[in-house]
């Protein structure tokens, strides 16, 4: 096996142990926040899928350092991966990586600038995503 790639999966073994600890810490997070089971589900799968697919498909990409790359998730990655790509779907994932960054950034995790810059790449290009989920 090469080199790199046994580098590349022990990285991403690594990031996912991490990242099972943030999940559960994000789902502990949003109980607090009173939201129905159902809801706090669709949420954690949703980050699940962005933090340990998406940021570790080509690149390893950790959760904290990922904010900024929602625009080629939603607007393309996603679209061309998951078979389950809807606008409803679009929209669902924006939400949840919204709360979970707010939720990174209230660990500190993340500076306030990142969450902001994430918010305004979903208000800016969510028509563009739409239209090319549509399509």
């Amino acid at each position: 096996m090469d080199e790199d790639y046994k580098k590349w999966e022990t990285d991403c073994k690594k990031i996912r142990k991490e990242n099972k600890i943030l999940l559960n810490l994000f789902q502990l997070w949003l109980e607090k926040k009173g939201l129905k089971k159902a809801t706090i589900k669709s949420h954690v799968g949703n980050v699940d899928f962005y933090i340990n697919d998406f940021l570790l498909y080509s690149d390893i990409i950790e959760a904290k350092d990922g904010a900024n790359s929602i625009g080629m998730f939603l607007g393309d990655w996603f679209i061309r991966k998951a078979t389950w790509a809807s606008v409803a779907e679009i929209k669902s994932n924006a939400a949840s990586l919204k709360k979970f960054y707010t939720f990174l950034l209230e660990k500190g995790e993340i500076a306030a600038a990142n969450l902001s810059e994430l918010k305004q790449i979903i208000k800016e290009e969510m028509p563009d995503w739409v239209a090319q989920v549509e399509r």
